[in-house]
């Protein structure tokens, strides 16, 4: 156990960051809601979310809201955590659980405390406007882009392995 505990600096400096980022936006923005970085594509823009990815879930009542998250995000921590700290989980892998790990206890954590999540990234291409997102977000999205990309090789691996046997 002694040997895992460095690779639990990535979650917990996910995590920091996270709520770090949402601390400060929820100061800074409290009042005026949104500050403009550059016109046209990126604004600082404080939302909350009560929904899951993309609003999912937003319209629904809140007891099942609730209900669907606590299950769901025991579920997530439970899993991606015990692949992050079981042994034979490649290097890369645990680099992308605790991407996810980290971002999903932020996101856990907000919930807790606002009954939604903070949301405050606010991007806009050529007049169509992306969702608004925060940090937590982007570890999860890109931790789960890494994953999805180590699990595509591991198996191309694999079946390589595979026909060379036959």
């Amino acid at each position: 156990m002694i040997r895992r505990l460095p690779w639990l600096l990535l979650p917990a400096a996910a995590l920091a960051a996270d709520f770090a980022s949402k601390a400060w936006i929820v100061g800074l923005l409290a009042q005026r809601g949104t500050h403009v970085v550059i016109p046209g594509f990126f604004s600082l823009t404080l939302g909350y979310n009560p929904g899951a990815i993309f609003g999912t879930l937003g319209g629904a009542p809140a007891g099942v809201r609730s209900a669907v998250f606590l299950i769901a995000g025991i579920a997530a921590v439970a899993y991606f955590g015990w692949e992050f700290l079981r042994d034979s989980t490649p290097t890369i892998q645990r680099v992308a659980l605790g991407l996810i790990l980290g971002g999903a206890l932020g996101n856990g954590l907000d919930r807790l405390r606002h009954g939604a999540v903070v949301d405050f990234l606010d991007f806009e291409f050529w007049g169509w406007h992306y969702w608004t997102f925060n940090l937590a977000d982007s570890f999860i999205v890109c931790g789960g882009i890494l994953l999805g990309w180590t699990l595509v090789l591991a198996a191309l691996k694999n079946r390589e392995q595979a026909k060379g046997i036959d």
